[in-house]
């Protein structure tokens, strides 16, 4: 339980992960072995409630989640939880994603273009509402996006995406689930 976790904080550098994930960071994991799939966090714009989501699924699994962020992030003590601070600037969070990320890896972000890169290597992507990337509607997505803007750099007013409602969370909830239990 969530609740029951004293809370950490984790700085600038990622401590290496326990078992075969450190050695896979490292290089010297066995090519027999399967690589230990990871949860990658685009934390900067992720909301809590997707995070502590994410939080007990990664003690109930032993998965290992990683937060990336521009900014100090505050996470449950756990082996499986690690939380990565990067430089400021844009896309920063989005880079150091994409370089880290593996085929079979999951990334949790609401950003498209990062969406895009890392279905390109293999990935799956899902956004905080439930409704995962693919590489069949990915190109369109990353299409209404640009246009969207346009339409601001020409000064129309475009909004922000709706709040986030218990239904958004049930479905992210149930995708996450669909994805850990393929990984078994």
């Amino acid at each position: 339980p969530l609740n029951s976790l004293a809370w950490r904080t984790t700085r600038v550098r990622m401590q290496p992960p326990p078992g075969r994930a450190a050695a896979r960071l490292r290089g010297m994991e066995s090519p027999l072995a399967a690589p230990s799939p990871r949860i990658w966090v685009d934390a900067d714009a992720c909301p809590a409630v997707i995070r502590d989501i994410l939080y007990r699924a990664a003690e109930r699994t032993r998965i290992e989640v990683i937060l990336v962020a521009n900014r100090w992030l505050q996470t449950p003590s756990s082996r499986f939880i690690r939380a990565m601070q990067v430089a400021g600037g844009p896309d920063v969070a989005d880079d150091a994603i994409a370089e880290r990320v593996a085929a079979g890896d999951l990334v949790v972000t609401q950003d498209i273009p990062l969406a895009a890169r890392v279905l390109a290597k293999g990935a799956a992507a899902l956004d905080p509402r439930g409704v995962p990337f693919s590489p069949d509607s990915i190109a369109q997505r990353l299409s209404i996006r640009d246009f969207m803007a346009e339409l601001r750099g020409a000064g129309v007013q475009t909004g922000g995406p709706p709040s986030l409602h218990a239904r958004d969370r049930q479905a992210f909830a149930a995708r996450l689930d669909q994805w850990l239990a393929r990984q078994r």
